[in-house]
């Protein structure tokens, strides 16, 4: 079922991934250590070191090697400074009762194997429309319904894997919980991908908890449906082109096609390609933002609170050498890249360049485009925020600012006054791609709590320095370290009686902060960190 393995796993499946995640270390909050903290090294794929017995574990020690891959590795450290409560009867209860709890806090990647007899692909095809109906909880529109339904029908029939856009059966897969931030890391080292995505939460958990546990599949499924498309495109574009043993680019339907002696391909390095790709991604968020406002319509008579939770994204899918960056909210994704001609291995000429937007009205353009589309309403930016309520000017959720049935349901002051000419807030993203270069070094994600402390260029030259230092290190897990030092400096605490400091109160000192970093694989100084985390 080529559509069906495009993306690796359905939310079908995340039940069972997150089964075998919860395995990984919990740590204790009250020790005051970081929360969540994992890392992933591409391996060789006849190392003997490997525990091959039940295909689950990664081991702690590898070899020093080069990686092939699109990246070399990766790493994720988050600690929380908000205390949130458990989410009660979302979604009939499944958010909070089943998949949750299993992704906190997981200290290692954990394989997902193919079974020998049954594909995960059969499993995923026959289960596909039950996984629907319990992760989607709102009636989708006319066209996605008819998406869903016509590409359940056509997987049936199954294309060569090896054509895939995203083919694969076995997954690595990490996450975790801190706070009311959320990340997500999965990546297929033989095919050369990997998707990471942080979800930062705020005035609750809710937002974050929909995203970790639909988000991915959701992409799947678009990204499925793109490559299904592109497949018709080609079958449409062969048959109107004569046979030539040379390859002819063409476009059509806004594709770069070519024909070989066999059939007609489209041109993935394609920039109309990449554009389609953005799309899907886009149209992904776009069904995850009606879904989770419809389940807060369904659920706010029992808990209002739900209307003004709300999440930034930012997620990042690097295939070969596209890196596609989504961001909506106050998240950063920077580039660590050295000026060409620059000796690649000190610290000098080693460039921050920022890969996303800043969605809050403290960024002068989101703030004029606010006031403009919302010109007859004189309170649009009070005190600094929108409505008086909210930095960031684009999120997932925080229905109540787009929403006059939801904000009715607040009482009190909690109410928006004077909501002439809702949303306020989009969920519009930021869309950027990016080839990577052989300058390129690596990429550093980070929730915006890593950014009040650390400039651009203070994160790049922190991790730097950390990689040549320690090779065998975690640099998102250092990042975290440096920060919480930085903060309880600021406070005039030693790190320990910031640490000692119980999540909710240290949110005065420092909010919930979560980092991913990924280290590239296409140039050859990768191989100096190359060990397993």
């Amino acid at each position: 079922m080529r559509n069906l393995e495009a993306f690796g796993v359905r939310s079908c499946l995340l039940l069972e991934l997150t089964a075998i995640i919860m395995y990984g270390k919990t740590v204790n909050d009250s020790e005051g250590e970081i929360k969540v903290s994992f890392g992933y090294q591409c391996i060789c794929k006849n190392d003997d070191s490997r525990d091959k017995s039940n295909g689950i574990d990664i081991p702690s020690v590898i070899k020093l090697r080069r990686s092939n891959s699109s990246f070399a590795r990766l790493s994720g450290a988050a600690i929380s400074a908000n205390a949130t409560l458990a989410n009660t009867n979302i979604c009939n209860g499944l958010f909070g009762a089943e998949i949750l709890p299993s992704l906190d806090s997981p200290n290692s990647f954990r394989r997902i194997p193919s079974s020998p007899t049954i594909s995960k692909l059969d499993f995923l095809s026959s289960s596909l429309q039950s996984s629907l109906s319990n992760f989607s909880c709102s009636p989708s529109l006319t066209t996605d319904t008819l998406d869903y339904d016509s590409f359940s029908i056509r997987s049936t029939s199954a294309p060569s894997r090896s054509d895939s856009f995203l083919n694969t059966v076995e997954v690595q897969v990490a996450g975790g919980a801190a706070g009311e931030d959320r990340v997500q890391a999965v990546c297929s080292e033989e095919n050369g991908w990997v998707f990471c995505a942080i979800y930062d939460g705020f005035n609750g958990r809710d937002a974050a908890d929909f995203l970790a546990g639909t988000l991915y599949e959701t992409i799947g499924f678009y990204l499925n449906l793109l490559d299904w498309e592109l497949e018709q495109e080609c079958i449409k574009a062969s048959d109107c082109i004569t046979y030539d043993k040379s390859l002819t680019c063409i476009l059509k339907d806004g594709n770069c096609m070519y024909r070989t002696p066999n059939c007609v391909k489209v041109d993935r390095s394609c920039g109309l390609f990449k554009q389609r790709v953005l799309n899907s991604l886009e149209r992904a968020l776009s069904k995850s933002e009606n879904d989770f406002l419809h389940m807060v319509e369904q659920e706010m008579e029992d808990r209002p609170d739900l209307v003004s939770v709300g999440s930034c994204v930012l997620l990042v899918l690097l295939h070969g050498k596209d890196l596609y960056v989504l961001n909506v909210g106050d998240s950063r994704a920077v580039l660590a890249t050295y000026d060409e001609g620059i000796d690649m291995n000190g610290i000098e000429g080693l460039q921050a360049v920022q890969l996303t937007d800043s969605h809050t009205v403290d960024n002068d353009r989101e703030r004029k485009q606010l006031l403009h589309d919302h010109p007859d309403d004189p309170y649009t930016v009070v005190a600094g925020k929108v409505k008086g309520k909210l930095k960031v000017t684009r999120a997932l959720g925080v229905g109540y600012l787009k929403k006059k049935n939801l904000n009715d349901a607040l009482m009190g002051i909690l109410r928006v006054r004077n909501l002439m000419s809702p949303p306020y807030v989009s969920v519009q993203p930021s869309l950027y791609v990016h080839e990577i270069s052989d300058s390129d070094y690596y990429v550093v994600l980070g929730s915006d709590g890593l950014f009040d402390f650390f400039s651009n260029d203070e994160v790049v030259k922190l991790v730097h320095s950390y990689i040549l230092r320690t090779p065998s290190g975690d640099p998102a897990k250092f990042l975290v370290e440096q920060l919480v030092v930085r903060a309880a400096d600021s406070a005039g605490f030693s790190m320990e009686q910031l640490m000692s400091v119980p999540a909710g109160r240290r949110r005065k000192y420092h909010d919930d902060v979560t980092v991913i970093v990924i280290v590239l694989g296409t140039n050859k100084r990768t191989s100096k960190a190359s060990t397993c985390l």
